[in-house]
């Protein structure tokens, strides 16, 4: 069957776009969401397959949510059409009709991989039976015992000769206060320095003697272990080899035909080579187009079914590739093609100012607009921190005391001093400051008031994206109460007691906090023409007066 789809809706009014879609960071064009449609049409009626997605059963445990794409492409013939792609495996299978193949299948069954995975089995298998063979066990067991029960006898030989040392100790103090000739004191010295020499070389032949007594089982036990760790260090040998193979089979095409692999990729970057590099659904379908000659137009990727339990993936919501397996691959890929400009470059190019609320000699409020960041980022330089340190070039030490997310509004603190920063960040710190958000949600949030209790850590192959971790993420508190519901929206108090990065958008968003984006929200909903997040207040404890201030923005929404 073919994998290249045509449109049943009419597209001839559309306009094609002039550029091909950042992947990292988009608005779907008309062509790329009427294929999403259609793709999302074959998932609810189709009888190809079964994979439970989990859309009328989120908590069902074996439910798994998958990330598809479609590539909007022209064929040798010059219709618009689009492929379609999932994310890794679709029901344990790496290949189904309407989708498009895998870079490189591991799962063919007269493939190197499977020929190997099952030389590993077996390996597997003569390293359970040997370690569960009852003349082995039998004798680690009886080594054990026996080696434990010959280090007690020589602990207890150790006591003695330890308690007779402190004997021999007491009576050297006692003749050394009574003792005048300073010969006699010589010898007694000489006495139990010998005696000491003498200990030491019997508990040495002691346990030479022991240990020669135990050698006949610990060669019985070598004879089973050695076996054991042949078999793992050849087992770790193919599966090492194998693991480089894999890497040199995903060779990936771009516009220009040019051909690299996953080793050469991966080679100059700072990160070793992810698992399922390759098997993500942006690559999988620019190597389709490219090996059949298709022209690529745009494309769009979205999540289907049960949301994770880490990252927020929302079903029927679009997302960018992710960044840590796919931008090494697609920076390849992409080469020789015309790419639209990233959008977030666009909207950090508008010019925005930075209202001052307050200042004095020791510290300044300002009001941070959306769309700023708060401190330089490695290509955009432009941020409140370089405007600061022109507005107040007498200023000293540090003068960010805290953040605000670049999408984010509202009060933000200065530190003009270095005694200031530090007084300032002492309070974050000891969790004294009080702040205030007001956010718009994009749905209806049936409670009044609450409290969300969710560690987050960095999602390393998203960034800048965080994802929930009970297991090595950072504590992360937020209480929140509703002022309003109105138009199918809420508006909503946020008060984090802790400061993680996104921490109000991720526990708005994520499925186990309020399981509702704040509205425009590119990173974990859907996108608008701003974050509707504001930093409306902010309560401190001046540095050097120790009175406390209180400032408000009103928020702009």
């Amino acid at each position: 069957m073919s994998k290249f789809h045509l449109f049943k809706h009419n597209i001839s009014e559309i306009e094609l776009p002039k550029e091909f879609t950042f992947p990292y960071n988009y608005t779907p064009h008309p062509l790329a969401e009427i294929a999403v449609k259609q793709l999302q049409e074959y998932l609810k009626n189709q009888t190809d397959f079964e994979h439970n997605f989990g859309i009328n059963n989120p908590t069902n445990k074996n439910a798994l949510g998958k990330m598809l794409g479609v590539l909007v492409v022209k064929n040798t013939q010059n219709e618009l059409g689009f492929l379609a792609a999932f994310s890794g495996k679709l029901a344990d299978s790496t290949q189904h009709n309407n989708f498009v193949p895998p870079v490189f299948d591991v799962l063919d069954e007269k493939g190197f991989y499977r020929i190997t995975e099952n030389k590993i089995n077996s390996i597997n298998h003569e390293i359970e039976t040997l370690e569960n063979n009852s003349s082995f066990l039998s004798l680690k067991e009886k080594f054990s015992s026996t080696e434990n029960e010959y280090l007690q006898l020589l602990q207890v030989e150790k006591d003695k000769i330890k308690h007779r040392q402190q004997l021999r100790k007491k009576e050297y103090k006692t003749r050394l206060n009574s003792e005048k000739n300073q010969q006699n004191i010589k010898v007694l010295q000489e006495k139990n320095n010998q005696l000491k020499i003498n200990e030491s070389f019997y508990l040495r032949e002691y346990e030479i003697y022991l240990d020669e007594k135990l050698h006949p089982l610990k060669v019985q036990l070598d004879f089973y272990q050695s076996k054991i760790d042949t078999l793992k260090k050849e087992r770790a040998q193919k599966s090492a080899w194998v693991q480089q193979e894999i890497f040199k089979h995903y060779n990936f095409l771009n516009s220009k035909r040019e051909a690299k692999n996953l080793l050469d990729i991966f080679k100059n970057t700072k990160q070793n080579i992810p698992a399922g590099a390759g098997d993500c659904c942006a690559p999988k379908l620019l190597q389709y187009a490219f090996l059949h000659n298709f022209t690529p137009i745009c494309m769009a990727e979205f999540w289907w079914g049960k949301p994770l339990q880490t990252s927020v993936r929302k079903h029927g919501f679009y997302y960018g590739a992710c960044v840590g397996k796919c931008k090494p691959i697609l920076t390849h890929m992409l080469q020789g093609m015309s790419v639209e400009e990233n959008p977030l470059y666009k909207e950090l190019s508008t010019p925005k100012t930075i209202e001052v609320i307050y200042e004095d000699e020791e510290l300044a409020v300002i009001n941070k607009p959306y769309d700023l960041l708060t401190v330089s980022g490695t290509e955009i330089k432009d941020s409140v921190e370089t405007r600061v340190k022109k507005l107040w070039p007498q200023a000293t030490g540090p003068m960010i005391v805290h953040r605000l997310d670049m999408s984010t509004s509202g009060v933000l603190l200065i530190a003009k001093t270095k005694e200031s920063h530090k007084h300032l960040q002492e309070q974050f710190k000891n969790k004294t400051i009080k702040k205030q958000y007001i956010a718009i949600l994009d749905g209806v949030i049936n409670q009044n008031s609450g409290s969300i209790n969710l560690p987050l850590k960095v999602d390393f192959h998203h960034r800048p994206k965080q994802m929930v971790c009970f297991i090595n993420g950072k504590k992360a508190l937020t209480k929140w109460n509703v002022i309003e519901v109105k138009n199918n929206q809420t508006k909503i108090n946020f008060y984090p007691i802790t400061g993680r990065t996104h921490q109000l958008r991720m526990h708005a968003a994520h499925h186990l906090g309020l399981n509702t984006s704040i509205l425009g929200d590119d990173l974990y909903g859907k996108k608008l023409d701003r974050l509707y997040l504001h930093a409306e207040k902010i309560q401190f404890l001046h540095p050097r007066t120790k009175l406390e201030l209180e400032f408000t923005i009103p928020t702009p929404f």
